[in-house]
C-alpha cells in the first residue's frame, strides 16, 4: 500500500478548509483515510493559526516511506519538517 500524505478539502465555496491526511494512494481526494494528521486554513488571516499540524505523527509517517504532495511538502517544510520519504527524523528537531 502506497501511502500519500494529502490535503483532504472541506468548507464552503470559496471558503476552503483543508485536513492534512494520511491516505492510501489509491483513493480519491476526499476518500477513506488512514489518519488525520493536522489543518490548514488559507482563509485565517493570523498566519500562526493558518497551520496546525500534529509534526510528529507526520515525521512518522514519512520515515516509514509515505509520500507528501507538493503543497503538504511546503507546508512540512514551513512548520520545520524535512518532507523527504523515508528520512527518519530525531525527537530534538521536533521540539520547538
Amino acid at each position: 500500500m502506497a501511502v500519500r500524505l494529502r490535503m483532504k478539502r472541506l468548507g464552503n465555496t470559496h471558503r476552503p478548509f483543508y485536513r492534512l491526511t494520511a491516505v492510501d494512494g489509491r483513493k480519491k481526494r476526499d476518500g477513506r483515510v488512514i489518519e488525520e494528521l493536522g489543518t490548514y486554513n488559507p482563509v485565517d488571516k493570523d498566519e500562526s493559526k493558518q497551520v496546525n499540524l500534529k509534526l510528529d505523527r507526520c515525521a512518522y509517517w514519512l520515515s516509514v516511506g509515505a509520500q507528501p504532495s507538493r503543497t503538504v511538502a511546503s507546508l512540512l517544510r514551513k512548520s520545520g519538517l524535512n518532507p523527504t520519504a523515508g528520512t527518519a527524523v530525531s525527537a530534538q528537531s521536533l521540539s520547538s
